[in-house]
């Protein structure tokens, strides 16, 4: 068996080269030069670097170790596209070129359609490593207040319509009302920048957006969340149940306990059944 990764920031590549090879599986391992993880050279059957605009290069290395199946995984700034730190190939301009809209969305299904064209298949994350969801329920020990699930709740649904925009994942909220909203800058900083705004107390809410594709982009929190929850000093993680992955789950749970920080994994059905209700 073998499968495929394209690899960007953080530690969820590693985790899941290190799932895959425990279950007999051979990894041929993309892995995006200055945010992928130098941990992946020992994770991987088979690992070759390339700048992320290198999107002929990149099909070329999997095609030559005939990868049918592949994951994407770990975090692709879209910044990127706009501070020169890619260097496209041909066929990654063409890529660029032929996309009108620049939304999350648009990008990624274009690159799963040229991927699919070369006869290789994207994967979904989730299937491929379920146990990497969150969970439904209160995973921390103390639960939100009474004022805090009605924040969720508020964040919850105007996190859905910037995600349906093709926005963003992730809403900043206190008090009912919005401190950020995640657009290019990704959810850490939208975080930071709540956190200024809220000073104390936010509720961050990260969701899936109703048109995700779980093959692509599938929301994830991990330590660097925590990290930034402190730096603005938010109070509760609001994120959706069974559509969105934690990195090192126990290990986030406890960093998030010992700041004080509540964390909740929330199935859109929650809402949505509310909504139907009229309430």
């Amino acid at each position: 068996m073998q499968i495929g990764l394209i690899a960007g920031a953080g530690a969820l590549p590693i985790i899941i080269a290190n799932d895959a090879r425990a279950r007999g599986y051979t990894v041929v391992t993309v892995a995006l030069e200055n945010l992928a993880s130098d941990e992946l050279n020992e994770v991987s059957d088979v690992i070759k670097w390339i700048n992320p605009g290198k999107f002929g290069e990149l099909i070329d290395i999997l095609k030559k170790n005939n990868v049918k199946e592949a994951l994407m995984a770990g975090k692709v700034p879209k910044s990127l596209l706009y501070k020169s730190k890619i260097t496209p190939d041909l066929r990654g301009l063409k890529l660029l070129f032929s996309i009108i809209n620049k939304g999350d969305d648009v990008i990624l299904k274009a690159i799963k359609k040229e991927l699919a064209d070369e006869g290789i298949e994207i994967i979904e994350t989730p299937a491929f490593s379920p146990h990497l969801l969150t969970p439904e329920g209160c995973l921390t020990n103390k639960q939100p207040d009474e004022e805090e699930w009605k924040d969720i709740e508020y964040g919850w649904r105007l996190a859905k319509e910037i995600g349906r925009l093709d926005i963003g994942q992730t809403v900043v909220v206190k008090g009912r009302a919005i401190m950020a909203v995640e657009a290019i800058e990704g959810t850490d900083e939208a975080i930071l920048r709540g956190g200024y705004w809220a000073e104390e107390g936010a509720v961050v809410v990260k969701i899936s957006k109703p048109q995700q594709d779980m093959r692509l982009d599938v929301p994830t929190v991990g330590s660097d969340t925590i990290k930034a929850m402190c730096s603005a000093k938010a109070g509760v993680l609001a994120i959706e149940a069974h559509k969105s992955i934690i990195v090192n789950k126990d290990v986030v749970i406890k960093e998030a306990e010992a700041a004080g920080i509540k964390i909740v994994g929330i199935s859109d059905s929650r809402y949505a059944e509310q909504s139907s209700d009229g309430k």
